[in-house]
C-alpha cells in the first residue's frame, strides 16, 4: 500500500490506461514540470522524468488526441489531503 499523501510514480488520465485510477484523480493531482504548474497533463512518470501533453488540436485516426512526451524534472502532489472536508475551509 502506498502512502495516502503522495501521488504514485505513474498516473494517466486516460481510461484505457493501465495507469488510469479515478480515485485519485479525484482528489486531483499537481504537476510541476520543470519548475513551472502544468495544468495539461494527460500522463506522467516521476522516476523516468516525462509527461505527456495534448499536440493542439490534433486527433488520430481513431479520434484520440495525440499527445507529446516531454522530458525533465517532474514533481507531483495531491491537491487535497485525505479525508479533508470541503465545507470546513474556514
Amino acid at each position: 500500500m502506498t502512502d495516502t499523501n503522495t501521488p504514485p510514480d505513474r498516473l494517466s488520465n486516460d481510461p484505457r490506461s493501465k495507469f488510469h485510477d479515478a480515485s485519485l484523480l479525484e482528489r486531483g493531482v499537481g504537476i510541476r514540470f520543470n519548475g513551472s504548474e502544468r495544468t495539461n497533463v494527460e500522463e506522467y512518470c516521476i522516476s523516468e522524468g516525462w509527461i505527456r501533453v495534448q499536440a493542439g488540436r490534433s486527433l488520430d485516426r481513431r479520434g484520440v488526441p495525440m499527445t507529446l512526451k516531454l522530458r525533465g524534472n517532474v514533481e507531483a502532489w495531491f491537491q487535497d489531503a485525505v479525508g479533508e472536508d470541503a465545507t470546513a475551509a474556514d
